[in-house]
């Protein structure tokens, strides 16, 4: 069982305010992603959306792939090998399914409530492939947060005039299981890789992937369009840098399993988002349905602390009275990359 005496990256009392500013701005930045999909793909195939938002991404990072990672030999190999499997998962596999699935007709709100079950698979998780517990209060939560997820999923799906296929409302699912598993892979990692070399692996890793899509489909013509290099943009900034950015910076600041209840909180914002932009309908059972999912973060957070630290300075618990074993070396000596991304 993990020692929760020693938990990595929780922020100093002072930054509690920051680390709190940090998770709503990522909610935001990461239902923008839900936004941004739609608006891309509204008039360009998935391919031609994701390959051209990652190839300038590539470009544009690569000066942290020739900065030095800190390992040799064969541990770089490996931890080069593993940022590119974790990037193949958190974001090649990732966006294709929330893409394709938006694409099918599944409205951005439910795409990000299904998307939101990772918190209930990662609690279910952290026991046994982290050595974690999760109280009962917090399987409460989790529970109700599941119930909303299916709540909103069938009014959805059972809506009048809805000609989405039922298989469709799994693609997003399958999406979730890859964030899930890019989590656990980068959580038990033996080093840490800086935080934007590991970004510029994954947005490169992307790169190849969707271009290779792209070529093979016949996709990957450059577009002329003003809306597509708007939403471009927009993807680039707001649902690159600052969604998985800032992901990947409050898992190490504050532990996997308050960042991941932060995603109950996407939903909402996307539903509302969607609804005022796109006008996407918003049913009695979506309401209840979010509902049940802003009660599941209320329960899940109030139960493992809240961000930051308890009064009197001490870690605040994760996942039930302990962080789900960080790696000793998630925050570098001295904490210098708290203090660089600060």
């Amino acid at each position: 069982m993990t020692d929760v005496s020693k938990q990595i990256g929780i922020p100093k009392e002072g930054h509690t305010l920051l680390t709190v500013g940090l998770g709503a701005l990522f909610v935001l930045c990461w239902s923008s992603g839900f936004i941004g999909a739609k608006l891309g793909a509204s008039d360009s195939p998935v391919a031609t959306v994701l390959m051209w938002r990652f190839v300038p991404l590539a470009v544009a990072l690569a000066p942290f792939l020739l900065r030095r990672a800190g390992t040799r030999g064969t541990d770089a190999r490996s931890d080069l090998g593993r940022q590119v499997t974790i990037g193949a998962l958190s974001q090649s596999g990732y966006l294709l399914t929330v893409y394709w699935a938006i694409g099918l007709g599944v409205s951005t709100g439910t795409t990000a409530l299904i998307d939101g079950m990772q918190p209930l698979v990662v609690a279910a998780l952290v026991g046994p492939l982290l050595g974690a517990a999760v109280t009962g209060r917090q399987w409460t939560g989790l529970g109700l947060g599941f119930v909303g997820v299916v709540l909103v999923t069938w009014s959805d799906a059972t809506a009048p005039g809805n000609d989405v296929p039922t298989w469709a409302y799994l693609v997003p699912f399958a999406g979730m299981l890859c964030l899930v598993a890019a989590t656990f892979l980068e959580r038990r990692a033996p080093t840490s890789t800086p935080p934007m070399r590991a970004l510029a692996v994954h947005c490169a890793t992307s790169a190849v992937i969707f271009s290779a899509i792209a070529l093979a489909t016949g996709t990957a013509a450059l577009p002329t369009s003003g809306q597509f290099w708007i939403a471009m943009s927009w993807l680039v900034v707001f649902s690159t840098f600052g969604g998985y950015g800032l992901y990947w910076y409050l898992l190490r600041r504050v532990g996997v399993t308050q960042v991941n209840t932060l995603m109950f909180l996407v939903p909402p914002v996307t539903t509302l988002w969607g609804g005022l932009m796109f006008d996407e309908p918003l049913t009695a059972g979506t309401a209840v349905g979010l509902t049940l999912a802003l009660a599941a973060t209320w329960l899940v957070t109030r139960a493992s602390g809240g961000l930051g630290r308890r009064p009197g300075g001490r870690p605040s618990r994760q996942a039930g009275g302990a962080d789900p074993a960080p790696p000793p070396t998630l925050v570098e000596p001295g904490a210098e990359r708290d203090r660089a991304w600060s």
